[in-house]
């Protein structure tokens, strides 16, 4: 027997959750594992900040684990902790009573053997000038964008985590979309 067919499939949110609500470790820390890169991409499009984002993150974690029995399901886990991100990333905006306005970091394109190395450059030029013009849309424009682009949300989901109605997410959206297009030109 190979080793993947005693793992078995991996457990469901829901079922980590209610492991985590039972006191076991190990579900939390899967929990963090899966939903750690999404939360710290919606705290660094908010703070703009890296240590900010990273001290965001860890507090959104430690906030959403001590109310893991208030969760009641009607979101997602996830869903449910990104708007918990969202929402201390903002406090922590509010506390230090300014906004960053420093643009966020390349992260570098992801190595492939398949690419050519000089497209491979373009893509991440792009990739760069783009990053740069998301900056200059409104926050629940770049946060709809990035909730829908990079972690896949319905619109649904992005209304509850940018704190709108589904259809004002939409908007949103669409609005950051074609003005990105517009700064592209």
């Amino acid at each position: 027997m190979r080793e993947d067919d005693r793992l078995g499939p991996e457990p469901s949110d829901s079922e980590l959750v209610r492991r985590g609500r039972s006191g076991d470790d190990a579900a939390l820390s899967t929990l963090v594992h899966r939903h750690h890169a999404a939360a710290y991409r919606v705290a660094l499009s908010l703070t703009r900040d890296d240590d900010a984002a990273q001290d965001v993150v860890q507090d959104a974690f430690l906030k959403a684990f001590r109310a893991l029995d208030s969760f009641r399901g009607d979101a997602a886990f996830r869903t449910w902790l990104l708007t918990i991100t969202a929402n201390e990333a903002r406090g922590s905006l509010r506390k230090s009573g300014r906004r960053r306005e420093t643009a966020l970091e390349d992260a570098g394109p992801v190595r492939s053997e398949d690419v050519d190395p000089a497209e491979a450059a373009v893509r991440s030029q792009e990739s760069a000038r783009a990053r740069e013009m998301m900056e200059q849309l409104p926050e629940k424009q770049r946060m709809s964008v990035s909730l829908r682009i990079d972690e896949g949300l319905s619109f649904k989901e992005i209304g509850q985590i940018i704190e709108s109605s589904e259809g004002a997410a939409r908007v949103n959206y669409f609005h950051g979309i074609r003005r990105l297009r517009e700064l592209l030109r």
